[in-house]
């Protein structure tokens, strides 16, 4: 008799097959999935471009001739390397620290107030955090590449 009187719960549909280019294109993530994301991706990018800040700041601090050097490749670029790739390239890296610098904050805060672990919070932190990591790159963008 337990049998019958317990409902019957409909079944949840499965997606066992999930299809990247049908599938994927209609899914939104949310702002705080995006910071998440974004959190993971400037930590690599900074992991990555580690060689290249360790010769900005060997060849920054050397000497005089090494840092107009280093103000050279800014400006002219190395033998390689153009000076709006190398531009581009510290653009990264700033964007990268920035972000990922403001989104470990975020996540301190939220490990430590008990009352910032909500879904209204985490909402509205994620857009701070990503309009903040933004509006902070393109200032620094525009002093990178001279326009003030």
């Amino acid at each position: 008799m337990t049998e019958l009187a317990t409902p019957i719960k409909a079944k949840r549909p499965e997606f066992r097959n999930l299809n990247v280019f049908t599938d994927l294109p209609g899914y939104r993530l949310p702002a705080a999935g995006i910071v998440s994301i974004l959190h993971r991706i400037s930590g690599f990018i900074m992991f990555l471009l580690m060689p290249f800040i360790i010769w900005m700041f060997d060849t920054s601090v050397s000497s005089e001739y090494s840092f107009a050097k280093f103000k050279a490749a800014f400006n002219i670029g190395l033998g390689y390397a153009p000076g709006w790739f190398i531009k581009l390239v510290a653009l990264a890296l700033i964007w990268a620290y920035l972000h990922h610098f403001i989104a470990g904050i975020r996540h301190l805060w939220m490990d430590t107030s008990h009352a910032a672990v909500s879904k209204a919070f985490g909402k509205s932190s994620a857009t701070v955090t990503l309009a903040l990591s933004i509006a902070l790159t393109v200032v620094l963008a525009a002093k990178l590449f001279g326009l003030y």
